[in-house]
Formats: structure tokens, sequence, C-alpha cells
């Protein structure tokens, strides 16, 4: 379970939703592809790219679908 607060692009993804609330890592896998467009590449924390290549590995198979 990841908690979009601890980690500022997936805490502007869940703007809709209260983002202290934890979620599925393929959830949160989910969020950054379907709206990558949105994520601020320059924000990025080291510890929020080392999430988003974790969870690429393991629920992406190695590829994250971004365009």
């Amino acid at each position: 379970m990841i908690v979009p607060n601890d980690f500022p692009e997936l805490k502007s993804l869940v703007w809709n939703r209260d983002p202290v609330r934890a979620i599925p890592a393929c959830e949160a896998f989910a969020l950054y592809e379907r709206n990558w467009r949105f994520v601020d590449r320059d924000r990025l924390t080291e510890r929020e790219m080392r999430l988003i290549r974790d969870l690429t590995a393991t629920h992406g198979h190695g590829v994250l679908l971004v365009s």
C-alpha cells in the first residue's frame, strides 16, 4: 500500500481523493501511467523516481507506457 501524500506528484494525481488514504501499489502504477502527461518530471524527488521504477518493474513488467 502506498500513501499518495508521501509523493508530491502522486499526491497531485489523486486530487479527487484523500491523499493520506493508502492505495494499492497497482493502482498507484495505473495512476502514473494513465496521467503521466500531468506529472512534472522536474518536481520528482529521488524517492518518487525510485517508487516509479519499482512499480514499473513489478506492475508494468519493466515498461511504463506513457506518451
